[in-house]
C-alpha cells in the first residue's frame, strides 16, 4: 500500500466531491495552454527561419563585396582617402587587398555553412 492511498480525502481532488468538473475545468486550461505554447512556438519558429535567412543573405552581401571591391579603383580614390595619403598607400597594397578578399570569403563560407546547417528539431516544429 502506498502512501498516496493513505492520504485523506480532502487532499485527493480526484476523489473529492465534483471531481468531473474539477477535471473538465483542468482538462480546458491545460488544452487552452497548449493551443497558446503551439502557437508561441510556431511563431518563434519563424522567427529563427527568418532571422537566419537574412543571416545567411547579410553574409553574402558583405562578402562579395568585400572579395570584388578591393580591386576596383572605388577602393583608393575616394574623397575619404584623399585627405590620408599614408593610408591610402596602406589601403592600395595587395597584401591589405587580399586580407580584403580572404574575410570576405570567409564571410561567404560562414553564410553557406549557417544555411546548409540550419535543422529544426521534431519538438521545436510543433507538430
Amino acid at each position: 500500500m502506498s502512501w498516496e492511498s493513505k492520504a485523506p480525502l480532502a487532499n485527493n481532488p480526484r476523489e473529492a466531491i465534483g471531481s468531473e468538473v474539477a477535471d473538465s475545468r483542468l482538462s480546458a486550461s491545460a488544452n487552452a495552454d497548449q493551443f497558446a505554447h503551439a502557437s508561441y512556438s510556431r511563431a518563434r519558429l519563424w522567427m529563427r527561419r527568418i532571422l537566419v535567412l537574412l543571416f545567411v543573405f547579410l553574409c553574402a552581401v558583405v562578402g562579395v563585396l568585400l572579395v570584388i571591391l578591393p580591386w576596383h579603383p572605388e577602393w583608393t580614390d575616394n574623397r575619404l582617402l584623399l585627405a590620408y595619403p599614408g593610408l591610402r598607400s596602406f589601403i592600395s597594397n595587395n597584401f591589405v587587398r587580399g586580407v580584403c578578399s580572404g574575410l570576405g570569403i570567409l564571410d561567404i563560407w560562414i553564410g553557406f555553412w549557417e544555411a546548409v546547417h540550419y535543422h529544426e528539431s521534431p519538438r521545436s516544429a510543433g507538430r
